[in-house]
């Protein structure tokens, strides 16, 4: 039985019907309504289950007004499910801000989760999963783009982009340049489905196999994180002074060994003699 008055995210299956969970079949025959990012879509599921409830649209073009109607039913005690097209609702997704507004205004809000493409394409891609970060789809705007990218720049964790067939040479191109041809990748596509597809490669390679082939289906870019930069060991002067200890215990001068401790550590030699002199 559900909540009354609470919004339920659904997710829904991102290709195979299989994926389509008993509890979100559940949910969504039991909900009063159903808020759907294209319901031409989201029709086509109910049918195949044979789910029949009333759908309303809810996308990025017209969330702020649908979201005061979706709302407002809320208020009223009906309850919603809340689907995309496919997938996790709020992922990349406009119900992140109807989630948003139910927070605010202290409606219940539960999740009944289902297949996720971002981490389905982590977990199959062979690149280190322990950390990541989800950047979704890269802006079309130039400047926004630019600005995303140089962010990541130097970013050490697991990277992973959605990204639309007809804008996935850019794309490709975008990252190569930013972080070299030899960047692992794994350029996963049309996960779930019958032509599902994981490539492990480089961006260089990538880049270049999709300048050659027309790009097809869907995907999801997979991208190793930077190299972690070398940590500068820190020395202090009590380190100096051990090390130009040594060097005097070898054979050299005090002020040799201050010298050469100088020139190891960073730190002044007077300092180094200073502390030599007085430790002796």
């Amino acid at each position: 039985m559900l909540e009354k008055g609470a919004l339920y995210v659904v997710g829904t299956p991102i290709g195979n019907l299989g994926d389509f969970s008993p509890r979100a079949r559940e949910t969504l025959a039991g909900a009063d309504f159903i808020a759907a990012e294209d319901t031409r879509v989201t029709r086509g599921l109910l049918a195949r289950f044979d789910i029949h409830k009333p759908l309303l649209s809810y996308f990025e073009h017209n969330k702020l007004s649908r979201g005061e109607a979706i709302l407002a039913r809320l208020r009223a005690g009906e309850t919603c499910a809340l689907v995309s097209d496919a997938g996790m609702p709020a992922v990349s997704d406009p119900g992140e801000t109807l989630i948003a507004a139910c927070a605010g205004e202290g409606i219940p809000v539960y999740v009944v989760p289902g297949p996720t493409a971002a981490i389905s394409a982590l977990a199959v891609s062979g690149l280190p999963t322990g950390r990541f970060t989800f950047e979704g789809f890269l802006s079309m705007n130039k400047r926004g783009r630019r600005e995303h990218l140089a962010q990541l720049e130097a970013e050490t964790r697991t990277m992973i982009f959605y990204e639309a067939p007809h804008k996935l040479r850019r794309t490709l191109g975008d990252l190569e340049k930013l972080f070299g041809e030899d960047r692992r990748v794994a350029v996963v596509r049309e996960l779930t489905k019958i032509h599902e597809e994981v490539w492990r490669t480089t961006l260089g390679e990538a880049a270049a196999h999709y300048r050659e082939h027309e790009p097809r289906g869907e995907y999801v870019l997979v991208v190793a994180g930077a190299e972690p930069a070398p940590i500068e060991e820190a020395y202090t002067l009590e380190d100096a002074i051990g090390l130009a200890r040594e060097r005097v215990e070898a054979g050299e001068s005090p002020s040799e060994a201050a010298r050469s401790a100088a020139k190891e550590t960073g730190l002044r030699k007077a300092e180094i003699y200073r502390g030599l002199v007085e430790s002796t």
